[in-house]
């Protein structure tokens, strides 16, 4: 299979573009504008290999991702603007780019006839869960303008299976960790400060649960998604791993070999949602279970950020 990964050198999609490369025979094209986010770095160690291709271009420019897309058989549509601490200082960039992108994306993939199309969504779009889990068919209740922009590009997303017969999938996950990840999220962001000798600024009580999901766990559902699942549907991903922002600071603390003096409680962010939890029964269904233990893939995570100055230095 011929697959267009858009937003292919951020954290999420270029560690897909790596799982797809290590394990198929599928040919990439990465297609990525390349904002501070995307970094050709991700994909250095892929550049010399047959079946990977990359493509500088802006989702919203029709004619450059035409040119690109032309020719393959699926596209993966992660390309997005994605911190919400970003979206509450500049949200015309988040409409932009995840609800006009989105449709450019979709409009595109209708014109060149493309197969399946998968676009990756958050479990931000379902809003603070105070209890149980969120299942698909759960309301948007989006609280942030990244949470409500991408809510609005699941709906464009969806709304050309019906007016179209596009055969769009989407699926929406849940916190991810692990390599390549820009680091102003909050694991890169607490290893990083705590590597340098640096205090974590800690949001509120830090009591805001969120469920962690390996990166490499989140890639093999999204792949079976696009090769698996139904023509329209939505599939929750999460790792069942709940844990409160405080658990995981100490988790890290304790990695780095730091006390508690390390974090410095810091006001809380506009809108902080409480708690998101997703249920997962539907992508299970096809076969899929997280492979990784949460205490082992934090621990491998921080040796990587350890071993990877070279690749995190420049960005911070």
């Amino acid at each position: 299979m011929r697959l267009l990964v858009t937003g292919g050198a951020g954290f999420i999609g270029s560690n897909y573009v790596r799982w797809v490369l290590g394990r198929t025979d599928d040919t990439v094209t990465v297609y990525d504008a390349l904002t501070y986010a995307g970094n050709p770095a991700n994909l250095a160690d892929l550049e010399a290999d047959p079946r990977f291709a990359f493509v500088k271009g802006d989702i919203c420019d029709r004619e450059a991702l035409e040119a690109a897309m032309d020719g393959h058989d699926a596209v993966v549509h992660f390309a997005a603007e994605s911190h919400v601490d970003r979206s509450i200082v500049s949200p015309d960039d988040f409409v932009r780019t995840n609800c006009q992108g989105t449709n450019v994306v979709m409009d595109v993939a209708r014109r060149v006839g493309v197969e399946r199309v998968l676009h990756i969504s958050t479990d931000e779009v379902y809003g603070s869960v105070e209890q149980g889990s969120s299942a698909e068919t759960a309301p948007l209740v989006p609280r942030s303008p990244y949470s409500a922009s991408k809510a609005g590009s699941d709906l464009i997303a969806l709304s050309y299976v019906t007016t179209h017969d596009l055969p769009v999938l989407v699926t929406r996950s849940s916190n991810n960790f692990g390599p390549y990840q820009y680091p102003e999220k909050v694991i890169p962001l607490f290893v990083t400060n705590l590597l340098d000798g640096r205090k974590v600024p800690l949001y509120g009580d830090g009591l805001n649960i969120r469920d962690w999901c390996h990166v490499e766990d989140n890639c093999a559902a999204l792949d079976l998604v696009l090769r698996s699942g139904t023509v329209g549907e939505i599939y929750n991903v999460g790792a069942g791993n709940e844990l409160t922002n405080l658990d995981l600071t100490h988790r890290l603390l304790d990695l780095l070999g730091a006390d508690e003096s390390m974090i410095e409680p810091v006001a809380d962010r506009l809108g902080h949602d409480r708690r998101y939890s997703v249920d997962t029964k539907k992508v299970r269904g096809l076969g899929w279970a997280p492979a990784h233990d949460l205490d082992e893939a934090l621990a491998a995570t921080v040796e990587g950020y350890r071993a990877n100055r070279w690749w995190w230095e420049p960005l911070r």
